[in-house]
């Protein structure tokens, strides 16, 4: 008899047929009663599937006694209780490095399209109202100042690309870097000194609404906020005050707490840009991510080093 994993989301059609190649595959998502399919199933499920913006819920694993992996699709962890997971002998994988172009470069998009205003030109065109005369100006990209908190490999590779426009950057980050960009050691500093804060750092406790009113003050009324790295790490309540108010110029944002569900307030803004979680969101990085996933799987299955391990 087969491995029986439990998939809590979704996967690309590629991943999920692969999967059911190599195992027995539950997938919980699709259970109208989810407790009940637990209670019937959970004692045989050695191993997990899931999204970074699921995890691994607490009620969840509870009911998995013989769970041995949670495989990642992604690189969040923040939803996984490592802790639990290290005391159980549960191993835990990700997916890293393989979407992190994309994720720079969806950063790079958002702050297009808010600075020059890309979504509301399409519109413009579709709506015929260029017939009646030319659309206002918007901002120059080139030559802004850019803060990015987060400096790991996506932090680094928007970076990269912002000096192809000129910026003018600087980061804060755990420790100083040997780059050759200014360092703050506080994000209330580097929103100080930026006209754009891109926030590309991981969700943990001590991050968490680290984005908060003095933080926005902070940035200005001139200043663009950017959230490609989770909506935890921004307060959305202080942010949606900030815009009513015009402390800050704007928001370009990815990924929001409770998402799929987005505040409605934030719809109101024509300074807000605003997407569905789509960082990694290509058709070659899904496919290298469930590479990665079907390689830590089969590793482990196998007896032998993960390749891309996090517990």
């Amino acid at each position: 008899m087969t491995t029986e994993i439990l998939q809590l989301c979704p996967l690309i059609p590629a991943l999920e047929e692969e999967l059911a190649q190599r195992f027995t595959v539950h997938r919980l998502f699709e259970a109208a009663d989810k407790a009940a399919f637990l209670a019937k199933h959970g004692g045989a499920i050695r191993g997990v599937v899931t999204g970074g913006h699921i995890g691994l819920p607490a009620d969840i694993g509870a009911a998995l006694p013989s769970l041995e992996i949670v495989a990642i699709n992604g690189v969040g962890f923040d939803k996984v209780d490592l802790a639990e997971a290290r005391k159980r002998g549960v191993h835990v994988s990700n997916t890293p490095d393989v979407l992190t172009a994309d994720v720079a470069d969806l950063a790079l998009g958002l702050i297009l399209a808010q600075a020059r205003k890309l979504p509301q030109a399409d519109q413009y065109v579709r709506t015929g109202q260029w017939l009646k005369g030319d659309m206002g100006l918007s901002t120059r990209v080139a030559g802004r100042r850019y803060g990015i908190f987060g400096f790991g490999r996506i932090g680094q590779a928007i970076a990269k690309r912002l000096e192809g426009f000129d910026g003018k950057i600087s980061y804060t980050a755990r420790s100083r870097r040997e780059v050759a960009y200014d360092y703050y050691g506080s994000i209330e500093d580097l929103a100080a000194n930026c006209d754009v804060l891109i926030i590309a750092a991981a969700a943990t406790a001590e991050t968490r609404h680290i984005v908060n009113a003095d933080v926005l003050s902070a940035l200005g009324p001139q200043g663009i906020l950017v959230n490609v790295a989770r909506g935890s790490l921004v307060d959305e309540k202080a942010l949606i005050e900030a815009l009513s108010k015009g402390a800050i110029g704007g928001a370009a944002l990815d990924v929001f707490e409770e998402e799929p569900r987005v505040p409605e307030a934030l719809f109101a803004f024509d300074t807000v840009i605003l997407a569905p979680h789509v960082g990694s969101g290509t058709h070659q990085t899904r496919r290298a991510m469930a590479d990665l996933v079907l390689a830590n799987l089969d590793a482990h299955f196998a007896g032998q080093e993960l390749p891309t391990p996090v517990v």
